[in-house]
């Protein structure tokens, strides 16, 4: 028996430290809060990739990481789970951070501030030795910054057609100027977001239409709507829809869920799984993910 040789994945998003508050619920305006409990952990992109090397996946970090105690924990975290780094550390700039909220119900809110992870330029992105059946993974966070955003909107279309491009604009979506997320959004073989994000580009409350809505603006193969504890729309271009349940756990904590489902995601696409036997996988991670810690 022969078996598919396992693609790699290149990580172009944005890995950062967040500061994970617990707090009972969200300050008033001009209020404070008391945590129950802090923590620091390397987040962002970075979830991506470890949820991808949970599943055997090889992983190549290409995006820029900073000098400073930010910068050296990602590249201890990063050198921790046998990923490669690729791009050398910048100078006079540290890696950014994102302060977490984590309310009583497990949902997560943000506040972030950029460092190196958001200075990518066209010379650094066109220095990623890319293989022609890569997989790469693109952050609406780089989308969104005004260096790295044009930077990715320019390079993304000169990949070859056998680069699996996977897109999660994240929360900054509707920050994303138009044009870079119309040349990510054409560029992207899967469009993988939350349904707020859904509802912000398309507009349509429905689920149902909000994701065949996303499907007239972006993924050349479908795309993915996250809807937490109902688990996922799938949207395999030229199929129906498809909704993938999430195994019951209870929640401790959302942060990272989104980004384990997507490393899954692609770990699974990686070793040549179905759409939708790796939507199946992702779901899984994700839920493992989001009661880790009860």
């Amino acid at each position: 028996m022969t078996h598919p040789r396992t693609r790699r994945l290149v990580c172009v998003g944005s890995a950062v430290v967040d500061i994970v508050m617990k707090v009972p619920a969200l300050p008033e305006p001009g209020g404070d809060v008391v945590a129950g409990s802090s923590r620091l952990a390397v987040g962002g992109a970075f979830n991506v990739m470890a949820a991808a090397r949970d599943q055997g996946a090889t992983v190549t970090y290409a995006g820029s990481h900073g000098t400073g105690p930010f910068g050296d924990m990602v590249r201890s975290s990063l050198l921790e789970l046998g990923i490669e780094m690729i791009a050398p550390r910048a100078t006079g700039l540290d890696t950014g951070f994102s302060i977490t909220f984590v309310t009583g119900d497990g949902e997560r809110t943000f506040a972030t501030s950029p460092g190196a992870e958001a200075r990518m330029t066209s010379q650094a992105l066109d220095s990623i030795p890319i293989s022609p059946d890569d997989l790469v993974y693109v952050s609406g966070y780089g989308l969104a910054y005004p260096e790295s955003g044009p930077a990715l909107a320019g390079w993304l279309p000169r990949l070859e057609d056998g680069v699996t491009v996977v897109v999660d604009p994240g929360p900054l979506v509707a920050e994303i100027p138009r044009s870079v997320l119309r040349a990510a959004a054409d560029r992207c073989n899967w469009w993988t977001c939350n349904e707020r994000e859904a509802r912000l580009m398309t507009g349509a409350a429905i689920r149902n239409d909000s994701i065949r809505a996303l499907a007239e603006l972006a993924g050349r193969d479908g795309v993915l709507v996250r809807l937490g504890r109902d688990g996922c729309l799938l949207l395999v271009r030229g199929r129906d829809i498809q909704q993938l349940p999430a195994p019951s756990l209870e929640v401790a904590d959302t942060t990272g869920a989104g980004d384990a489902h997507t490393g899954s995601f692609m770990a699974a696409l990686a070793v040549g799984a179905s759409p939708l036997d790796a939507v199946r996988r992702a779901n899984v991670a994700a839920a493992t993910a989001v009661g880790k810690r009860a």
